[in-house]
């Protein structure tokens, strides 16, 4: 429980996922386990998850199981879990095919079922079928509109399909409902550079704006300087001066710059309270702090 505290999003990292994972047979084995409170059960769900993602099924089984007996199996989240589970053992196309059945079978009987609902949209996405996950996410969200995860799912789907201006939408009603979500307003600014067609000097310098929002809400969001960097690197190249004068375009470079070069110092070196960015992220800042000592 005590490193659930200090790794509030433990799935996130594919090291805080194998300590988890480890965890869970002593976890399972002792008599923390059978407390019935609300972290306990968090913990199992955790657990479950985590095992699932380094191929415990033993650990993972009897995580599921013992929260079927607390909750019944018949409750909506252990149906969405033991779909999961069957899911992630499954061996061929044919057996996701038959799970796919299973929870269309599920919501015939319960259209309201949400959990359910979600898992056969993900498995729609993960069977190739993106058309078939994005007509049964946009009937959901006619039932749920402040759906801020689904509609980030929505604009995750739209954006690997090209579809720039519907993910943009998507993600602007998940601002209606999270108007502070710092990594939301990240992904409208990686979305709009994406589109930027013929490097359009308004639609960048948008772009700079959703990432400048980004870090005013999060002064550490490497992802949000990161993208800063990046736009203005791309309007400083043109050299146009439309959408945003040339001295203010300057100046986030180099604000992005020091920021990004901040991160990867005080991460790299271990500092308390910098810990927990991802590995792959902080050397792509790396190469982008390089790129600026060759070319300026």
């Amino acid at each position: 429980m005590s490193y659930l505290a200090s790794h509030p999003q433990p799935l996130k990292q594919p090291s805080s996922s194998l300590h988890l994972a480890k965890y869970a047979p002593l976890f399972l084995d002792s008599s923390e386990a059978t407390r019935d409170t609300q972290e306990t059960w968090f913990l199992y769900e955790q657990l479950l998850l985590a095992s699932l993602r380094c191929e415990d099924d033993k650990s993972a089984q009897l995580c599921l199981q013992r929260l079927g007996d607390r909750f019944g199996v018949d409750s909506p989240r252990v149906r969405a879990l033991a779909g999961l589970y069957d899911e992630a053992t499954a061996t061929s196309r044919p057996a996701l095919e038959g799970i796919l059945k299973r929870y269309s079978a599920l919501l015939r009987d319960d259209p309201t079922n949400m959990p359910i609902e979600k898992r056969r949209i993900t498995l729609l996405q993960s069977l190739g079928k993106p058309d078939e996950a994005i007509t049964a996410l946009t009937k959901l969200l006619e039932h749920s509109p402040t759906d801020a995860e689904s509609w980030s799912h929505l604009a995750a789907l739209y954006r690997s399909q090209g579809l720039y201006a519907q993910s943009i939408f998507c993600l602007e009603e998940c601002l209606l409902v999270y108007p502070n979500a710092y990594n939301i307003h990240a992904r409208l600014g990686e979305t709009t550079y994406i589109s930027a067609a013929n490097n359009d000097s308004e639609t960048l310098a948008e772009a700079a704006r959703y990432f400048c929002r980004s870090v005013e809400l999060c002064d550490w969001y490497l992802r949000g300087w990161y993208g800063l960097r990046l736009v203005t690197d791309r309007m400083l190249a043109n050299c146009s001066g439309k959408g945003m004068p040339t001295k203010i375009v300057e100046g986030l470079n180099a604000k992005a710059t020091e920021k990004l070069a901040e991160i990867v110092r005080r991460a790299s070196s271990g500092e308390d309270g910098w810990q927990g960015f991802d590995a792959g992220e902080l050397e792509a800042a790396k190469e982008l702090i390089a790129q600026q000592s060759i070319v300026r």
